[in-house]
């Protein structure tokens, strides 16, 4: 009879229901590209097991150029719904006159688009990892650590720093700062929101 201790259980792993969630590979005896002993970006070994390169198990990243036609087709989506309440309730942010009551304007329209935008996101990336652009252009969001869809905490982290900026302050530039920073990212091809989410864009399908 063996007298080894069973296995500790594992920890940190993806929920059950998830069926993106990441499986870990089997054992390596080589040095991968990412096997550097200092574990993924964000310091440390991956959860459950996994190797040191975040990945590993996970499909293959998106286009940088596929995920910017998303997120065209994301803002054109909402923007409608914005265009539309916003007529509604006749607000406008274009008002040529500089009075109170323009800037006013300015600013609603302005918290209806940010609204819209980050409940858009929030609530469709914590529910299947995919807005319906990415839906249609096969690719989804995951957990950097461990494939997995992120939580609504992490989406709504996620959102926020893609929308904020551009509702408010500066939408032409902080859209190709944030969203064209996964042009130029190494190796995750990842924006700026998704830094801060720790989240990456893989593909879903050919």
């Amino acid at each position: 009879m063996s007298t080894e201790p069973p296995p500790p259980p594992g920890s940190g792993e993806p929920p059950e229901n998830d069926p993106f969630r990441k499986q870990p590979p089997p054992p390596s005896y080589g040095g991968g590209p990412y096997d550097t002993g200092g574990g993924g970006p964000y310091g440390g070994g991956g959860p459950g097991g996994y190797p040191a390169d975040p990945l590993a198990g996970m499909p293959p990243l998106a286009d940088s150029g596929k995920r910017t036609l998303a997120r065209i087709i994301d803002m054109i989506l909402v923007g409608i719904v914005v265009v539309l309440l916003t007529l509604a309730f006749g607000v406008s942010e274009y008002q040529m006159n500089g009075d109170r009551i323009s800037a006013g304007r300015s600013f609603a329209q302005s918290l209806v688009a940010a609204v819209l935008f980050v409940a858009y996101d929030t609530l469709l990336i914590a529910r299947s990892g995919q807005t319906l652009g990415m839906k249609w252009l096969r690719m989804r969001v995951a957990n950097l650590s461990d494939g997995a869809t992120p939580s609504t905490q992490t989406s709504l982290l996620r959102a926020l720093v893609l929308w904020v900026p551009f509702a408010f302050c500066c939408a032409c530039i902080w859209t190709v700062i944030c969203g064209g920073w996964s042009f130029f990212d190494k190796p995750y091809k990842q924006g700026l929101h998704d830094k801060a989410a720790k989240t990456v864009v893989v593909s879903t399908g050919s």
